[in-house]
């Protein structure tokens, strides 16, 4: 199974952690640790398979 590593939804790019989950609630498990790091996360369903892809916006510096 080829999956893509990135995504883009909504002209925003989102990156696969390279695991598959056999379940929703797996998946969910996952999504909810990568929101609680400061991602946003998005779950994809592929042949039976679920798949979390995540971004990060980097912060701008400061202006100080």
């Amino acid at each position: 199974m080829d999956m893509p590593l990135a995504r883009k939804v909504d002209g925003k790019k989102y990156m696969w952690d390279g695991a598959t989950y056999e379940s929703q609630e797996q998946a969910a498990e996952a999504m909810q640790a990568y929101e609680k790091d400061g991602f946003e996360v998005k779950l994809f369903v592929e042949e039976d398979q679920y798949l979390v892809y995540s971004r990060r916006v980097a912060a701008a510096p400061s202006a100080d």
